[in-house]
């Protein structure tokens, strides 16, 4: 059965409690690293799985607004010791460090009380839902010293590094035109998901991925934005399941990015991801199907070669515990948040939005 990030969440427990071989630490940090969760709605496992890899991290408790999360989390967090208010576990606790995939509307809330006590924070994407909490964010991160990163991990995927890498070494010359998919199945939700006033909408909570992916491998910005978005055919609430952008790039380029929540349960993973680089000089693409493909004028190839997956818990620490270079910026989170939100603005308003 082919690894999906929504079976690896699912198999988080097991791994976790599971007796794995002896692997050599991913880092070694200068001293114990106490870590927080604060909710379980998202991509967790972006710490929880090198945590396990890292002996100077320790998990040392766990927070989620129901209680039936709780109850599921729990295996999976050892000795860990559950609160069931965040601010408590903060005071009691005082961990150097939190994961936040709690509720998308109250996360900037929880981000902004921990950055404030000066704790790190790793969080779920967006890190905001509006553009007045965006800029609180934004204060806090920039009033410091604690440092925030969010859970943008599809630039540490091999595709995306190696179409970066292409257009890097000039091969596809400018970049003038970008196509951008994300398509996944349904799933049963808690019901916050199903409301636009929790849920903060489908652009803000998986296009934030492509944007992020696509100004990551081509370098560009987005500047304008024209979007459609609505609910068809299935049984979502008001959270949209099918999605469609067109975006400005900074040098008078098209990115297009569609997004559905269309794809069919028998399909044998839970996602598909696209992703084509159309440049002056050539064109790469990835899809899962063909891999990353690319025709320039050296000629058509599959790209066997990619390059080694990363972490980006393991970027996060090195950066804030040896103030090494990081790849995902606070400056390139806020541009991805400030566009997915213009993006959905453009939708709901029916309006061309400048970013």
């Amino acid at each position: 059965m082919k690894t999906t990030r929504r079976t690896l969440l699912a198999g988080i427990p097991v791994l976790m409690a599971a007796q794995v071989p002896a692997q050599p630490p991913l880092l070694k940090l200068p001293r114990k690293i106490r870590v927080a969760m604060l909710g379980f709605e998202g991509h967790q496992s972006e710490v929880l799985e090198p945590a396990r890899r890292i002996p100077d991290i320790e998990i040392v408790a766990y927070h989620d607004k129901l209680p039936q999360q709780m109850q599921r989390s729990a295996r999976s967090m050892g000795s860990a010791k559950p609160y069931d208010d965040y601010r408590r576990l903060l005071d009691v606790e005082k961990p150097d460090l939190v994961c936040i995939n709690n509720w998308h509307a109250e996360r900037a809330e929880v981000i902004v009380e921990c950055l404030d006590r000066k704790i790190h924070v790793v969080a779920e994407k967006p890190v905001a839902t509006e553009w007045k909490d965006l800029e609180r964010v934004k204060k806090a991160v920039e009033k410091g010293p604690a440092k925030l990163t969010a859970e943008l991990n599809m630039r540490y995927t091999p595709p995306y590094m190696a179409l970066k890498q292409i257009v890097d070494s000039g091969e596809l010359g400018e970049i003038v035109q970008i196509d951008s998919q994300k398509s996944y199945k349904t799933s049963n939700r808690n019901p916050w998901w199903y409301k636009r006033a929790t849920y903060g909408g489908t652009i803000p909570w998986i296009g934030i991925h492509m944007i992020d992916n696509m100004m990551f491998t081509t370098g560009r910005n987005l500047v304008e934005v024209f979007s459609y978005q609505n609910r068809i055919g299935a049984e979502t609430g008001e959270m949209e399941n099918v999605t469609d952008s067109m975006f400005k790039m900074d040098n008078g380029g098209l990115a297009v990015l569609r997004m559905d929540y269309l794809r069919p349960q028998a399909a044998s993973s839970h996602g598909d991801d696209r992703l084509r680089l159309a440049g002056t000089k050539g064109v790469a693409e990835y899809m899962a199907a063909t891999g990353v493909t690319v025709v320039s004028a050296k000629g058509s190839r599959v790209v066997t070669e990619l390059p080694a997956a990363q972490s980006l818990f393991v970027d996060f620490l090195n950066h804030v515990y040896y103030g090494k270079p990081i790849s995902l910026t606070w400056e390139q989170i806020y541009r991805g948040t400030q566009i997915a939100l213009a993006a959905r603005d453009a939708a709901e308003e029916h309006r061309i939005v400048k970013v």
